[in-house]
């Protein structure tokens, strides 16, 4: 099993992929871990719902309608941390 930091940067490295190529569409873009995503506009609510459908598919992570809010997906860190207890949950 990996040690938890490196599922982390793995974890960070794929929104932070997600982020830039689909919803902003330029891959270049760098996107800080705790750059404000929807507070700031960068992340519309349209966008809120590919990212949090991308999220489920791509860690194996069950979003409730209810944690669709800038408490958990206004920066990478704060998506990240949230993955990271959700898979944490899932092992345990």
């Amino acid at each position: 099993m990996k040690p938890p930091s490196e599922i982390r940067s793995r974890v960070h490295n794929e929104i932070v992929d997600y982020i830039a190529r689909e919803i902003l569409q330029n891959a270049r873009r760098r996107i800080e871990l705790d750059q404000a995503l929807i507070s700031s506009g960068l992340i519309d609510s349209f966008h809120l719902v590919d990212l949090a459908l991308f999220v489920e598919a791509a860690f194996n992570v069950r979003i409730e309608d209810s944690e669709l809010s800038t408490s958990v997906f206004d920066s990478v860190r704060e998506l990240t941390e949230f993955i990271m207890e959700r898979m944490q949950d899932d092992i345990a």
